[in-house]
């Protein structure tokens, strides 16, 4: 195991700077995961990490030790890609002893490797199969066993589930959770699928234009996004989002829209609000609670929306609907039939209330913590 560290890492690719600055502390065991759109340079990054990119500028340590100049192989890390990589001539078995043989290794501590890693991975009954004869998910533990087999410091994923169906992605997901669990291995995993962020990351990364926007725990970062964009990232359905102004009566201020008013807590926002503000206001679906005509009234203020789209999700029902101030989704539980066009009453939790000024989308929460953004 070991710790990696980078340091102002910068990547420029004929002149254009596609990773910018990044400065990023991943500590011995942990499971930290790279995560944004494509092109964001999270791949990118992590290529440097493995020696398949060169570094233009910043350190890149691995074990406290300077790796930019180090080939790939000297590095003590291994890399399961989105491709597997697997040579298509070799059985399972072959590809797993080839790395080993390249690198000396006896043949009696070869075999000692690929027991454990069959053991692990539960490859024993396809050790004779070429990849052709192989499933999405046996490949993917074929490529993760060739991982495992070198015994690397450090492990870095690409993307290795992209070509997987969804139910095997949600299976292989947990294995690999399992798997570096047990190992206890730094594990560097790049993703653009934040539901795979969310559930096996340590620490989770998101990144946009070649830079870190906002780091920490899965939890934080989905509780406290440090700006518009990481909120509008992180959760599914994504966040509903309501432009308007701040508006002050008295000591109090209000988020006001069409629709919407939204009394502000002083603590969450501090003092640092200005009457007729322009602000971005964000509320998740599970903080749009809708109210039917059978209910008694909510004591609290209500909007209306018009019903668009319902989904029917078995333990919930996600309704869509468009309101005076845009549209919105709201997460009903539990699940009730609705019918499109219908109009029913909203309520918020003002509680979860979260704002973003309108124009550089940075949150306005009094208690968000200062993220690094690796602005060039």
């Amino acid at each position: 195991m070991a710790e990696v560290c980078l340091r102002d890492l910068v990547k420029v690719y004929e002149q254009q700077v596609v990773v910018r600055g990044i400065n990023l502390d991943i500590p011995d065991g942990a499971f930290v995961v790279l995560v944004g759109p494509s092109g964001c340079g999270k791949s990118t990054t992590l290529r440097m990490i493995a020696g398949l990119e060169s570094i233009s500028h910043g350190q890149l340590l691995i074990d406290g030790k300077l790796a930019n100049e180090l080939p790939p192989q000297e590095r003590s890390v291994a890399m399961v890609f989105q491709s597997y990589a697997l040579y298509p001539h070799m059985t399972v078995q072959e590809n797993l002893a080839f790395s080993l043989k390249l690198a000396g290794i006896s043949a009696a501590e070869r075999q000692d490797r690929i027991d454990a890693a069959v053991k692990t991975l539960e490859l024993a009954p396809y050790l004779n199969r070429k990849p052709a004869e192989l499933s999405g998910g046996q490949r993917q533990r074929v490529a993760m066993g060739r991982a495992i087999v070198r015994e690397p410091k450090v492990f870095l994923f690409d993307e290795p589930l992209s070509n997987l169906d969804a139910k095997l992605r949600n299976q292989m997901r947990v294995e690999i959770k399992r798997l570096q669990h047990r190992l206890k291995v730094t594990t560097v995993y790049v993703t653009h699928d934040q539901v795979e962020a969310m559930t096996l990351a340590d620490i989770m990364v998101v990144m946009k234009d070649g830079a870190i926007v906002q780091q920490g725990s899965p939890l934080d970062v989905f509780r406290n996004p440090a700006n518009h964009f990481v909120a509008s990232f992180i959760g599914t359905p994504q966040m509903n989002f309501f432009h308007g102004t701040l508006q002050q009566e008295g000591e109090h201020f209000y988020f006001a829209s069409p629709a919407l008013r939204i009394p502000l807590n002083q603590t969450r926002f501090g003092t640092a609000l200005t009457h007729g503000q322009r602000v971005c206001a964000g509320l998740r679906p599970e903080d749009i609670q809708p109210h039917w005509p059978d209910e008694t009234p909510p004591e609290a203020e209500t909007f209306a929306a018009t019903i668009t789209l319902s989904e029917m999700l078995g333990n919930e029902t996600l309704l869509f609907a468009e309101s005076a101030s845009g549209p919105l989704i709201a997460r009903q539980l539990p699940p009730r039939p609705v019918a499109d066009g219908q109009t029913l009453r909203f309520t918020v939790r003002a509680e979860n209330l979260h704002l973003f000024d309108a124009d550089s989308g940075i949150s306005l929460r009094a208690d968000q913590q200062p993220q690094e953004t690796n602005t060039p």
